[in-house]
């Protein structure tokens, strides 16, 4: 077997060295380990990326750059390498070859076995002479012919490496000694040792005392194509097989006049596909074609792919609506100037598509924000209000309330329990609600009341933008925008471990902002350890303000003026709230401001809804009147108002 070489013609001082080089970077770099110790070791696991499909590098039986299954990947490497009695089995079909049935006959002569209508039958364990081991190891140890037994999904032979009964050990060390006894075999391509070779999803579904501190042993892991691999599928005469030959023709001609678009195109397209596997990759191209996907329009088919619908709500989003949202956010915001400004420049950049250019990785989420400040000062409200803003709808925001998942083991609930455990089938809450809706706000309340082994999972999340949950599925975060929560800064620790205020509602914004942004830094770098967690959020920490006494009139007014909608649409009653009235309310409500708005949301209720409602049972007015509220008696336990209901207009 031999490297396909493209060497120009050049000057005997200029040896074609570093176009060999070139060529062998382009052979991933598990089929160079694979040429490497399929001489020296006879006992090889692949383990990873086992289920997917590979293009053939090299010349040989297979035509270069065939996507194959890696069963006849692995069969034409061997066959080349000099193998010609390779076979495959499986504990549900026993032995056999599809891509070469004489190697199957040639290996059931080797081993003393009949083949039967193409396979040869045999169960992985048992006492018998021919179950599956016995028989490897007789291939393992003959010197008549080289051979290689691949065993496919070894990773579900035994139930789990914890469960296994006496008959699975058997098995196990009988491959053993089948390595132990391997010959060496002269073949027209050089001396070749008997192989067994194991693919499985994950090294730990073996024994570990199988391949552990195992000199005959070697692992080899499959990876998912990196950013080479995925940029040679989509170029040269390979990008053409992505398009419908009439689209190809029609939009071609503008790529070729401007090949910068089109490398800008390709580099997209690399960047968007990062973690799929060539199995997925080939997918989509026919899912391309066959949606006759403009060449422009490229990258979309990776959306269509992922989340199975057309309709990207980033790309319908109204411009106009985005140029007033400030004035829109403000109706439900109050006192935020800064903090909305720092928001809506986050959207900003998702929009415009400029979110992570400085990166490597193009697949992070459209934003990261980390809403910092004291408690009731419009965090939420501001997530939920850009749900609303982009994707129409409030329930597009998505909370997670941190403080459920404080235990280490509380990642199981966010990603899913792995398999064998309960609740393995149910998914997890995360991975579960963004492949329900990839489109969507992603907020998680009150962040530094999680394990810290749970923030570890976000590093993953916000770097490459995708994540596995425990059934194996990726899940991916490219189209959402993730928001934390926290009360973080407001209160530090003195020297005694003694709780006090850092900040303090007489400094301004500017001390505020400051001290809240150093308390986070020290308690991300110092006391959590998880500097690197910080770095992902970036300069994307939005410090909100104390509610000042302007900023909780207008909250103060926005509340009670919604109450009196609401009752007007809801009951068909009037209500009229007189001057001095309203003053006294006014009073009370902002006389401490510490709590924010869900403060004044507390006074407002417990001093204007409660007594208002008991005012209106007690004098059955149900539905259908005009009431003027005249004053409060705050001294009153519980405190009352005084009302009178508009005779003239009274229907009740």
């Amino acid at each position: 077997m031999r490297l396909l070489l493209f060497c120009a013609i050049i000057s005997p001082m200029e040896p074609c060295k570093k176009k060999v080089t070139h060529m062998e970077a382009l052979v991933p770099k598990w089929h160079r380990e694979l040429e490497l110790f399929s001489t020296v070791k006879p006992l090889l696991i692949l383990e990873g990326n086992v289920l997917d499909q590979y293009r053939y590098p090299v010349t040989g039986s297979i035509p270069i750059d065939e996507l194959a299954p890696l069963p006849k990947y692995l069969h034409g490497f061997l066959s080349d390498s000099g193998y010609d009695a390779v076979t495959f089995y499986s504990n549900l079909m026993g032995f056999m070859n599809p891509f070469a049935p004489a190697c199957l006959d040639h290996y059931a002569r080797l081993t003393g076995v009949k083949a039967e209508g193409g396979v040869i039958p045999a169960e992985f364990k048992g006492n018998k002479a021919d179950t599956a081991p016995n028989i490897i190891r007789r291939a393992m140890s003959q010197r008549q012919s080289a051979t290689a037994t691949v065993l496919e999904l070894a990773s579900h032979y035994i139930v789990t490496p914890e469960r296994m009964d006496q008959q699975d050990v058997n098995s196990f060390n009988l491959l053993l000694q089948a390595a132990l006894s391997a010959a060496t075999v002269r073949t027209p391509q050089g001396r070749r040792q008997n192989l067994l070779i194991l693919l499985v999803n994950k090294l730990n579904d073996l024994p570990a005392w199988f391949y552990l501190n195992n000199p005959l042993c070697k692992t080899i892991r499959l990876e998912a194509p990196d950013r080479e691999e995925r940029k040679r599928l989509i170029s040269g005469s390979a990008f053409a097989t992505f398009f419908d030959s009439t689209v190809y023709r029609t939009d071609m001609p503008f790529y070729e006049a401007h090949p910068e678009e089109l490398e800008r195109l390709r580099e997209k397209f690399v960047g968007l596909t990062e973690g799929l596997t060539f199995t997925e990759l080939d997918a989509m191209r026919r899912l391309s074609k066959q949606e006759r996907t403009p060449i422009r329009d490229l990258c979309q088919v990776v959306d269509l792919y992922k989340y199975g619908i057309r309709e990207n709500p980033w790309a319908t989003l109204s411009m106009d609506s985005l140029r007033h949202a400030r004035e829109d956010f403000e109706k439900r915001i109050k006192g935020q100037g800064a903090a909305l400004e720092r928001t809506l420049d986050v959207v900003k950049r998702a929009v415009t598509g400029m979110n992570g250019l400085s990166s490597s990785s193009t697949a992070k989420p459209k934003g990261v924000l980390f809403f910092a400040g004291p408690t009731g000062t419009g965090k939420t409200e501001t997530a939920k209000a850009l749900a609303e803003k982009l994707f129409g709808d409030e329930s597009a925001c998505i909370r997670f309330d941190m403080s459920e998942y404080g235990q280490s083991h509380s990642d199981q609930k966010l990603m899913g329990a792995p398999p064998g455990y309960v609740g393995y089938e149910a998914g997890g809450q995360l991975t579960n609600a963004v492949k329900k809706n990839p489109f969507a706000i992603l907020l998680f309340d009150e962040i530094e009341k999680a394990h810290p082994s749970i923030l570890d999972k976000f590093l993953q999340i916000l770097e490459d933008g995708r994540l596995t949950d425990g059934q194996g599925h990726t899940v991916y975060f490219s189209e959402t925008i993730i928001i934390f929560t926290s009360n973080l800064g407001i209160y530090v620790k003195d020297e005694f471990g003694r709780r006090q205020p850092n900040v303090t509602m007489d400094m301004d914004y500017n001390e505020v902002e400051s001290r809240v942004r150093g308390a986070i830094d020290e308690y991300f770098k110092l006391e959590l350890g998880r500097p690197e967690i910080l770095n992902r959020i970036g300069e994307n920490v939005v410090v909100f303000d104390f509610i000042r006494r302007e900023a909780g009139e207008a909250i103060l007014r926005a509340q009670v003026d919604k109450i009196v909608r609401r009752m007007e649409e809801q009951k068909r009653i009037h209500i009229d709230i007189t001057d001095d009235a309203y003053s006294t309310l006014r009073e009370a409500a902002l006389r401490d401001l510490s709590n924010g708005g869900r403060g004044i949301g507390n006074q407002v209720e417990s001093l204007l809804i409660n007594p208002l409602s008991r005012w209106l049972f007690d004098h059955e007015v149900l539905a259908d009147a005009q009431v003027v509220l005249e004053g409060f008696d705050l001294a009153a336990r519980p405190p009352c108002v005084c009302c009178r209901l508009k005779e003239e207009d009274c229907h009740a």
